[in-house]
């Protein structure tokens, strides 16, 4: 999932020089959920990085990294390793927001998920100890940090790859702007639901193509499948609808200052329906100035 809300950079006060321009980026998060790619996702993009410092030492190494490199753009990574510096959090990020253009991304993961990567990477959590409770403490120490975060971003269903197009698409400057950037996701609801969605639709209520001889072993991907799932009747109308329902929120989300939304297209495996119905959604958002993604979870 992702939320946004709107950084209000429009108070940085008087003698800032270019601070309308300037982009101050805290990435935080879940350790396991992709905050070292998403640093060097922005890193590439031309921000200054730094990472694991005190939030009280933040305001200051701004203010050095602006005057020595002349840099207006600084990302700096911050996680439970600084847990000890992380109490006030709060405090120290409403202070920051009254100096800076401060923006905060924190990323995430299902909890299976981030004990999966440990386990593939054999690395140890920064807190040691079981795995499960790690992370629960975790989420508990850095939840300030979400509270107060301008995006969070879910990066279950996402590979590094993936992600790393995600977060340059959302912070690297430019000439080409993209209004919003949207996540399109098919899943089986056998499987979990994703979490932090903002649109979610069900189309279990299709024929299912798993049940028709020749079908059952290709996926929505696929035109026989697909040429099946929009022959139906009921999807015609369905898509009419769903169409005519983004075309409506897609604007006005835009206008509320949301640069990222995840939707969400569940069948009952996520093989079939779902992935059609996806792909031809995002033919449909194609037309508009959106940067698009699509993630077929369980195929």
């Amino acid at each position: 999932m992702a939320g946004s809300r709107k950084a209000d950079i429009a108070k940085t006060p008087a003698g800032q020089k270019n601070s309308r321009k300037s982009r101050i980026l805290i990435v935080s998060g879940l350790s396991g959920s992709g905050k070292t790619v998403a640093l060097r996702a922005v890193e590439d993009s031309g921000f200054y990085c730094v990472d694991n410092i005190p939030v009280s030492l933040i305001s200051s190494l701004i203010d050095k990294i602006s005057r020595q490199s002349g840099s207006r753009h600084i990302a700096i990574g911050i996680d439970i390793r600084e847990k000890e510096f992380l109490g006030n959090i709060n405090a120290a990020v409403a202070l920051l927001r009254k100096k800076f253009p401060l923006q905060i991304l924190y990323l995430e993961a299902e909890p299976e998920i981030l004990v999966r990567r440990f386990k593939e990477t054999r690395r140890p959590h920064p807190l040691g100890g079981s795995l499960e409770e790690a992370i629960m403490i975790e989420k508990k120490v850095l939840a300030g940090l979400k509270s107060n975060a301008d995006r969070v971003i879910d990066t279950s269903t996402l590979s590094p790859h993936e992600l790393r197009k995600l977060v340059t698409s959302l912070y690297a400057p430019q000439a080409g702007h993209k209004d919003l950037a949207v996540s399109v996701i098919s899943f089986g609801f056998k499987y979990g639901i994703p979490q932090n969605i903002d649109l979610l639709f069900d189309v279990r209520f299709l024929p299912n193509p798993h049940f028709i001889p020749g079908l059952r072993e290709l996926t929505g991907k696929d035109k026989k499948v697909s040429d099946f799932v929009f022959s139906q009747p009921v999807t015609k109308q369905f898509m009419k609808k769903i169409k005519d329902l983004l075309g409506f929120l897609i604007p006005h989300y835009i206008r509320e200052g949301k640069s990222y939304i995840s939707i969400a297209i569940g069948c009952t495996g996520g093989r079939h329906r779902s992935p059609a119905i996806v792909e031809e959604l995002a033919r449909f958002l194609s037309k508009e100035n959106l940067d698009r993604h699509i993630i077929h979870r369980d195929i």
